[in-house]
């Protein structure tokens, strides 16, 4: 972040990014949580990561408000008119990210001790811990202004998509086979397209960061690798 001859502008945006940053932790604690919440079928920490999102929602709210005081005051251009540009972006996929971690929640709350076989959980996790990665590779890029970091967070988006369509045939062949397990295994699907949705904001956020910390854009028609038609 670049310093200005008036100390109160650089605080001002030292504030801002310091909001997304907290956004960021809040978001991703509250996906992981929503996923530890759904294999271990802890109801008492899905309804917390439910009530928690609240936070993710005022904060959002807090940057836009700062985001136009600032605009109104300082006139921002170049460098810090993309620092602040990128800085409500990022804080409105965050808060996404938080309504679908608590999605991800409620889905806990539906199925209620339903989940009788781990097994069937075992692909949501897989995608969860690479996501979560992802999640958390990106948050650091954008703390630390790294753009090649944003680049790989970019490029791995393809394999989170392979493997939520993998996941999902894979809980298809399950319902064909054993009836019982459709309620549980239509849950987790609509759990694994939320966690797919959450590294589509990873990436939109890795994109974000690029162009704050370059003033290029990554190319935007990067592969989608979901051939599914399912959509939550």
């Amino acid at each position: 972040m670049s310093e200005h001859t008036v100390s109160a502008y650089d605080q001002e945006l030292t504030e801002l990014a310091g909001k997304v940053a907290e956004m960021g932790g809040l978001a991703e604690k509250a996906f992981s949580d929503a996923v530890s919440s759904l294999v271990s079928q802890d109801l008492e920490l899905a309804k917390v990561t439910i009530q928690k999102d609240e936070r993710l929602d005022t904060l959002q709210q807090e940057v836009e408000v700062k985001l136009i005081e600032i605009i109104a005051r300082r006139q921002p251009m170049g460098q810090d008119l993309r620092e602040i540009t990128a800085a409500t972006r990022i804080a409105n996929d965050l808060e996404r990210i938080g309504d679908l971690a608590k999605n991800v929640a409620k889905r806990v709350i539906a199925i209620d001790s339903d989940l009788q076989s781990k097994k069937l959980a075992i692909g949501v996790e897989h995608m969860t811990e690479l996501t979560l990665s992802q999640l958390k590779l990106v948050l650091d890029a954008y703390t630390r202004r790294d753009a090649e970091a944003a680049r790989r967070v970019q490029e791995a988006d393809a394999e989170v998509d392979a493997i939520y369509t993998s996941l999902f045939r894979e809980l298809l062949t399950y319902m064909m086979e054993d009836p019982r397990v459709i309620t549980q295994c239509v849950h987790l699907l609509f759990c694994a397209k939320n966690i797919e949705r959450i590294g589509d904001h990873a990436t939109n956020i890795a994109e974000n960061v690029y162009y704050m910390v370059t003033g290029e854009r990554l190319p935007e028609d990067r592969v989608k690798m979901d051939e599914t038609t399912f959509s939550a």
